[in-house]
């Protein structure tokens, strides 16, 4: 199978027009609002999960956990949002006992799934394909992707929280200078954006009803699914921070308000993504076809 980079022959603005009509025939702007509705219901089950999980990682799960809301703030539009994710899930693990925070963790799994379930719904429409897999495989895919998600947040809170006493350390002992930290600070964030793209293919490749042999990794529609989704994450910080007057608008609603905006944009970026991805498959069909079309009609001249 050739590299999705070839784009199947079109150039990009001609990818950026199919892209555009099939997005528009594809009510892309509709499924993202639905999206953006279970992301903010799977948001908190989804959090739980990963503060619970990094309980059972190391001793020092208030470190990490504090870690995890800081590169949240990162990408977040507004630290409101990050208080008040950092809030409800404080409150939630302060009332729960350790035991009782493990068996909700089944629960949190089971609703944080509900919302990969509709990822994939949404991007087998994109794809253009039917969904013949059992209910249940459809769970355990959901399952699995949600807690691979999990493990790659942690992984890269690990290089980020880590990172700088590993870079110290490596270059003390290395006698590399002070120079060798600078280049892990910028391998660092380089490892993380590996772990964000790779999250992007792992949707795009198991939450649709895609076979084995087209799963595809490193592609065109995960690197610009994660530029658009950084880019919007960016301008809604940019628009907040000149006009904070959202709370006057919606009162104590408007975080939430916020939220479910930034949960929108995000799973717009995600769609985006795989349409990109889709309409670059469905060049290269096209390009295949017309080079067998064409090889056929050379062999019929060719004939005696």
């Amino acid at each position: 199978m050739r590299s999705l980079w070839h784009l199947g022959g079109l150039t990009w603005p001609q990818l950026v027009v199919r892209v555009g009509r099939q997005s528009m025939r594809d009510e892309l702007i509709g499924r993202a609002a639905e999206l953006g509705y279970f992301f903010l219901f799977s948001v908190f089950p989804l959090l739980l999960f990963l503060t619970t999980l990094l309980g059972y990682v190391a001793r020092g799960s208030w470190q990490l956990r504090s870690q995890l809301f800081q590169w949240v703030s990162r990408v977040s539009p507004s630290a409101d949002i990050v208080d008040l994710l950092r809030s409800t899930i404080e409150g939630i693990t302060t009332a729960r006992g350790g035991a009782k925070l493990s068996f909700g963790l089944v629960a949190a799994i089971w609703v944080a799934s509900n919302g990969m379930i509709a990822v994939g719904r949404t991007l087998n429409t994109a794809c253009g394909l039917r969904e013949s897999r059992p209910w249940w495989w459809r769970r355990l895919t959901s399952i699995g992707l949600v807690t691979a998600f999990a493990l790659g947040t942690i992984l890269a809170l690990v290089v980020i929280f880590f990172g700088e006493t590993i870079s110290l350390e490596v270059a003390a002992a290395l006698d590399l200078g002070g120079g060798f930290a600078w280049i892990w600070r910028v391998t660092q964030w380089s490892l993380v954006l590996f772990f964000v793209v790779v999250a992007f293919d792992l949707i795009y490749n198991f939450a649709p009803n895609l076979a084995a042999d087209h799963h595809v990794w490193f592609t065109p529609g995960a690197f610009i699914g994660v530029g658009l989704w950084i880019a919007t994450s960016y301008g809604m910080r940019v628009y907040i921070a000149n006009f904070p007057y959202y709370s006057m608008a919606y009162g104590s609603l408007g975080v939430v308000i916020v939220l479910l905006l930034w949960f929108y944009l995000t799973a717009a970026a995600l769609l985006i993504g795989g349409e990109i991805n889709s309409e670059i498959a469905v060049a290269m069909q096209g390009e295949e076809a017309e080079r067998a079309a064409r090889s056929r009609t050379r062999r019929v001249a060719q004939a005696p």
